[in-house]
């Protein structure tokens, strides 16, 4: 027996403070209930209803600093996948970050933020007539190439000498969700280095005259946890490196390393060692060039969850509570990492305090699948009743990306928070935006 089962009311007391690692710093937990930037809760939920994506935008750029102070020398590509909007974009180009894309409507996204063309990168493993249009009319820096026929495509489409990257999988197990690895062979990413399929797709990009080969991109995986990995990849690509040169003649000058650098999103889970992946990326990427003769490298990184993603907060109201279950006004609509990956979330009762006993629930959501959870085995007071507002911490990253309008649900707002003032992001969702597309 715990000490808060013999104690109810401790155990009440102690919900009252935020858990480590997982909230905005500005977020706080004070008599009236949650803060986050100086503003309640309470007055959120009441100006822009819910369920919200709350963005605490000093948060993103406090991570920014964070990588920028680490990474000096690095170029740092915002992956814009995980959270893609104008005000987040004209953030990301005020730091001086590149940008990633991956797709004809984040390039549109990208030109309506106005971020420069030639940092942007374009990604994809299948990219469509649309994306190389969008991507060639704007003119977007670098394309990374991820098949012979899209080095074909575009050596046929390209109207001026076209940097490309070639993305390589270098054979490294990130050591995270199968369905998040993208390093390891047998997946549809990349060119296999083992294979011999990399080199090949060098000789194909060397063979056409409207394409430049500008430098080689990896990215084993997300919510990589450990720089080992990271520090493999980087010998592998390097040592590539010198194995182009010795075949053509050609010194390759950038390696992009990916991201998926890992956040916690429960107390206690392991935070990522920047500092640690700093040292021992480059002492690989150096000591193999050195090695090998090979000039420095430019080198590239593409963090996005790690930006974004605990600067974000959600809120939701409960709308019934059944036995176990709590049930709020949101759901796999605007969360789809559970029923994706498994992901688990913490959840507190945020908008008032609370000394009832803790009792462990289930929080889910309002959709017609029994695959609707939100959260399991959370612990949340006992007198958790309709109307009272929920917060889930570390929801900046794939989750507005992954929304849907599943049961004809509208998406939720995102508001960006910054001292003591809130602003809409992007705007809610309504019934006349998904009516207006039905043209039946």
């Amino acid at each position: 027996m715990t000490l808060t089962e013999v104690l109810p009311s401790i155990a009440g007391s102690l919900h009252t403070k935020l858990e480590p690692d997982v909230w905005p710093r500005s977020a706080c937990a004070g008599p009236d209930g949650l803060s986050i930037a100086g503003i309640s809760v309470n007055e959120l939920a009441a100006r822009f209803g819910t369920p919200a994506y709350i963005l605490d935008e000093d948060e993103v750029r406090r991570r920014c600093l964070d990588y920028r102070v680490a990474l000096p020398d690095f170029e740092i590509a915002y992956a814009g996948k995980a959270l893609m909007c104008r005000a987040v974009l004209r953030l990301m180009a005020e730091q001086g970050f590149s940008l990633d894309v991956c797709s004809a409507g984040e390039v549109a996204a990208a030109r309506a933020a106005g971020f420069p063309a030639e940092r942007i990168l374009l990604h994809g493993n299948a990219k469509t007539s649309e994306d190389w249009k969008a991507a060639l009319g704007y003119q977007v820096g670098r394309i990374v190439v991820d098949s012979l026929d899209e080095i074909q495509q575009l050596g046929s489409l390209a109207r001026y000498p076209q940097r490309v990257l070639i993305r390589v999988t270098p054979g490294v197990d990130g050591h995270t969700h199968k369905a998040i690895a993208t390093g390891v062979e047998d997946q549809k990413f990349g060119f296999s280095l083992r294979s011999g399929a990399a080199m090949a797709a060098v000789d194909a990009v060397l063979a056409q005259p409207g394409l430049r080969l500008a430098g080689l991109h990896c990215h084993i995986g997300s919510q990589v946890a450990s720089v080992a990995g990271y520090e493999l990849a980087a010998r592998r690509m390097v040592e590539f490196i010198g194995r182009i040169r010795d075949r053509h003649g050609v010194v390759v000058g950038s390696l992009d390393l990916g991201g998926g650098h890992a956040v916690p999103y429960l107390p206690g889970e392991q935070e990522f060692d920047l500092t640690g992946y700093a040292q021992r990326v480059r002492v690989a990427v150096n000591y193999t060039a050195s090695a090998l003769g090979i000039p420095a490298l430019k080198l590239t990184i593409e963090p996005g969850r790690a930006l974004v993603a605990n600067a974000g907060v959600t809120l939701y109201r409960v709308v019934t509570v059944k036995g176990p279950y709590v049930a709020v006004d949101g759901g796999m609509s605007d969360n789809m990492r559970v029923a994706l990956y498994g992901a688990r979330y913490l959840v507190r009762l945020a908008g008032r305090p609370s000394g009832a006993p803790i009792r462990t629930v289930s929080v889910v959501g309002r959709h017609c699948e029994a695959g609707d959870v939100l959260a399991t085995d959370v612990p949340l007071p006992s007198d958790v009743r309709p109307g009272d507002v929920l917060a889930v911490p570390v929801t900046g990253a794939y989750h507005h990306s992954l929304a849907s309008n599943y049961n004809q649900v509208c998406r939720p707002p995102i508001i960006g928070v910054r001292d003591g003032f809130a602003r809409p992001l992007v705007r809610r969702e309504t019934e006349e935006d998904l009516l207006a597309r039905d043209v039946g």
